[in-house]
């Protein structure tokens, strides 16, 4: 209205949600989401772009947020309920609006709202394959501790995050199952962004040599017992449930000078060991991550231990994304590794936003559009960089307006810079391979299906009877999922 920090222009209620978003800095507003009143979404025809702008006058720039039209179904961080189009959150499990039961759907990357059907089967209007239907994750009907479907053909009764743990404190103790509840929600999170990265992820029981799991831990009652410890071997990464309570994980940041100390952080960052083993260790790129990150062969250990001992060296921030990463060059990776995941993250729920940044002068941080494609391989890394400094820039000055630490507490020099394309590298060649794999099987099981070819009658042996049938792989069989609880 003036430019004195009030809003100018038009506000819809999926305009203010859409916005709660962003100062976020993610998609973590369920709570306020699930406290708000419902409010009647704006109508839909004909389409058009809704869009805003508040003008901050301390800072001097201005946000815009064009809205997409709501029918459209893409891949996108902010999501629709899509019987009614009330904007909803990545962990809703009902619409705050028109009651529906809300499903995430792995099949179509999408949150859907469901209709129910007979034998606990439900449709959704965003399935794209007519008739397709689903079930809700047994964790979802059961435990209530996740709100994502499996196709109804899938023989597996967990959704594809669910089946990736192994190992669950005991539920019966109470602030256990509150903190199996915050790491699934944050490790559904991950999942959904290596997917849509269209990295190689499996679980361990699919691909016993190669796969994920995930075993969530608490420590001994008994005293003198053993202390968990959060870190990553062969393939399963173990998470101390204790950092799913937010003092003790502030705690423990404190007690480690870390600027930074989340959930979803300590996912992705052990994320990065498994993905080093499978992309990088037996690859052509360990040269190239030698010639950048360092030897990894140099004693894991003592380098940690040096690192507690003595701490970081007096220049670590003009190397590394963070002190931890010069501790060592799979430490250096696995940083690295989790910095690539933020940036995508939130660049793609920006774009998903409409984000631009227009400041009054031009020798401030400047967004003319996020990267749309942010959280897929094929995003441009020179756009990410370029798209993340205001984004940062932005992010950190409203938190500071709500008296709250830096959103991104980090400063990328440009060696760190040249590490993320190492990263972004390594993640577009290995979705690539990804994608030719699946290539294959499709057509190994197309030649699978096909009908046999006829056996040559006695008066052809003689002859040339043509190419016998290609018998292909059938692929692998459904994976059966495990939840066994400590």
């Amino acid at each position: 209205m003036d430019g004195h920090g009030m809003v100018v222009g038009f506000l819809s209620g999926s305009d203010s949600v859409c916005a709660s978003l962003l100062c976020a800095a993610s998609r973590t507003c369920q709570n306020s989401a699930n406290a708000s009143t419902a409010i009647e979404p704006p109508p839909i025809d004909p389409p058009t772009r809704q869009r805003f702008r508040v003008t901050f006058s301390t800072r001097g720039f201005c946000l815009d947020f064009h809205l997409p039209d709501p029918r459209v179904v893409e891949p996108m961080r902010v999501f629709h309920c899509s019987h009614c189009q009330q904007v909803v959150f990545f962990e809703n499990s009902q619409c705050i609006h028109c009651g529906h039961t809300l499903a995430y759907l792995p099949d179509v990357a999408q949150m859907g709202s469901l209709d129910p059907l007979e034998g606990g089967l439900w449709s959704s209007p965003v399935a794209t394959t007519p008739g397709q239907t689903y079930r809700q994750c047994a964790n979802y009907v059961a435990q209530q501790v996740c709100n994502w479907a499996v196709a109804a053909e899938d023989p597996n009764p967990l959704c594809v995050s669910c089946r990736l743990t192994r190992v669950i404190p005991d539920v019966v103790v109470p602030e256990h199952r509150d903190a199996w509840f915050r790491l699934e929600a944050a490790k559904r999170r991950l999942v959904y962004t290596l997917r849509s990265l269209k990295l190689p992820l499996q679980s361990k029981q699919h691909d016993p040599a190669n796969g994920l799991a995930f075993d969530f831990l608490a420590d001994a009652q008994n005293a003198g017992g053993p202390t968990i410890l959060t870190g990553h071997q062969d393939g399963v990464i173990t998470i101390s449930i204790a950092e799913a309570d937010d003092s003790e994980r502030e705690r423990r940041r404190t007690q480690l000078h870390e600027p930074y100390r989340t959930l979803l952080g300590h996912l992705r960052h052990e994320s990065g060991h498994y993905y080093w083993d499978r992309l990088i260790r037996d690859d052509e790129r360990l040269a190239a991550f030698r010639e950048l990150f360092g030897d990894e062969r140099q004693d894991y250990a003592q380098a940690l231990q040096q690192h507690y001992e003595t701490g970081p060296t007096a220049t670590w921030f003009e190397h590394f994304v963070s002190a931890y990463a010069g501790s060592h060059p799979w430490e250096d990776w696995a940083e690295t590794w989790a910095h690539y995941l933020h940036i995508t993250d939130t660049l793609e729920t920006a774009a998903a936003c409409g984000l631009t940044i227009r400041p009054r002068r031009s020798d401030e941080p400047m967004l003319k559009q996020a990267p749309g494609q942010a959280g897929s391989p094929s995003a441009s890394f020179d756009r990410l960089i370029d798209s993340w400094f205001p984004v940062t820039y932005l992010m950190n000055n409203l938190n500071r307006g709500l008296g709250l630490p830096d959103a991104y507490p980090f400063v990328l020099s440009p060696p760190a810079i040249d590490k993320l394309r190492f990263v972004h590298d390594t993640v577009t060649i290995a979705a690539r391979a990804a994608s030719r794999a699946r290539t294959s099987r499709r057509r190994a099981r197309t030649a699978d299906a096909l009908p046999a070819a006829p056996q040559p009658t006695d008066s052809q042996v003689a002859g040339d009877a043509g190419p016998a049938a290609v018998a292909g792989d059938p692929g692998p069989a459904a994976a059966a999922g495990t939840n066994s609880v400590v």
